[in-house]
């Protein structure tokens, strides 16, 4: 097996290759050069697999780019991409999130403003998922910091009608009819921005992540503007697993591959410091679903003054997954021991907004 590591930047993507060992690598980039990169995908669901770009253009606007050749050609989606109908008065700022549907041909994506896409034809084209675009709350959805950020989409592993979606600053919904209808299942989670007494509203929280492990779709791991937490019932409840770790802000969460009761986040100071607890990049690892946690921090710098966003940590597909984590100073660390170590791979890079990696066929 081969490794293929997409790293998208705030100016450009940049794509790595390695073996299955992960040790050495050979990078190119940029591609989209000066370009906005905020997700990206890679979809092995048929060969050859095809590579996936969310990139924004101050001339052109966003697109999603896609390459069948890994990254050696690029086509665009066009007038067929994500854009607004004409009776809708709004433009695509950004495509925040690019997600495989469990067939062999959806693909999901998610926009700033709010809105979510759906294409069936592995991202040739896409069209506007109206139910939650003209659902009552978005109206009253407001921005985070970064902006209005669709920032997680999680199809369910095997029913396509069901699929779970989060917002900055709207919270957690989830449709189980395909996106024609949406349901808030923000219940417990708070929003620390909001007044006292008003702080578990039914939703406008400034949810950063949520993720889950397709053995266990029901279980849902969810980092937020201040709160970790642990959804058991597919997200009709939270109940924090904040304790034990430094601080309870992050944006990345993740969960490995080959144990749905391991996860990994990366805990900053919080709102204002957004960097980590005494400048130590630490990643922060559980493997009783957050009962207990552990820093882990070989290999990685202990004057680190800048964050990691939500779609810049992930995992690979590899029988022993790698775990990769990408800072806002450019630098790109992998992990092949479920973060017990950790190596920098590539350094000097603009802005990392997201990485993502999978193993593949030689």
């Amino acid at each position: 097996m081969s490794t293929v590591l997409m790293i998208g930047t705030r100016k450009g993507m940049w794509l790595g290759r390695s073996d299955d060992a992960r040790e050495d690598w050979d990078f190119t980039g940029p591609h989209h050069d000066m370009e906005e990169v905020y997700s990206c995908m890679i979809d092995t669901r048929s060969s050859p697999p095809r590579l996936l770009a969310g990139a924004s253009s101050s001339w052109l606007g966003p697109q999603v780019r896609r390459s069948d050749d890994l990254g050696a050609s690029w086509q665009e989606t066009g007038e067929n991409g994500i854009r607004f109908p004409d009776d809708i008065d709004a433009s695509v700022e950004r495509i925040w999130q690019l997600a495989a549907g469990c067939d062999a041909t959806t693909v999901w994506a998610g926009s700033e403003p709010g809105a979510v896409w759906k294409s069936s034809d592995r991202g040739e084209s896409f069209s506007l998922v109206r139910g939650l675009w003209d659902h009552p709350h978005r109206q009253e959805w407001g921005a985070g910091f970064g902006g209005q950020a669709f920032h997680t989409l999680l199809p369910h592993p095997s029913d396509p009608d069901s699929v779970t979606a989060a917002i900055s600053t709207g919270g957690v919904y989830q449709s189980a009819d395909g996106g024609e209808s949406w349901e808030a299942r923000s219940q417990g989670i708070v929003a620390i921005f909001l007044p006292e007494g008003e702080q578990y509203p039914p939703f406008g929280q400034c949810v950063h992540k949520v993720t889950r492990h397709p053995a266990r779709p029901e279980r849902l791991y969810l980092q937020n503007h201040g709160g970790v937490y642990r959804s058991d019932d597919h997200g009709a409840t939270w109940e924090s697993i904040a304790e034990g770790l430094p601080s309870d802000f992050g944006f990345p969460i993740v969960v490995d591959p080959g144990d749905p009761d391991t996860i990994f986040v990366f805990p900053l100071g919080g709102g204002d410091g957004r960097y980590p607890p005494e400048a130590k990049a630490r990643v922060w690892r559980s493997t009783d679903a957050g009962a207990t946690w552990e820093a882990m921090g070989n290999g990685l710098p202990d004057r680190f003054y800048v964050g990691v966003m939500r779609d810049a940590m992930c995992a690979d597909d590899h029988a022993r997954a790698g775990l990769y984590l990408g800072g806002r100073n450019g630098a790109v660390w992998s992990s092949t021991d479920r973060g017990e170590s950790w190596r920098q791979i590539v350094a000097n890079l603009p802005d990392v907004m997201v990485v993502r990696a999978a193993a593949l066929p030689d």
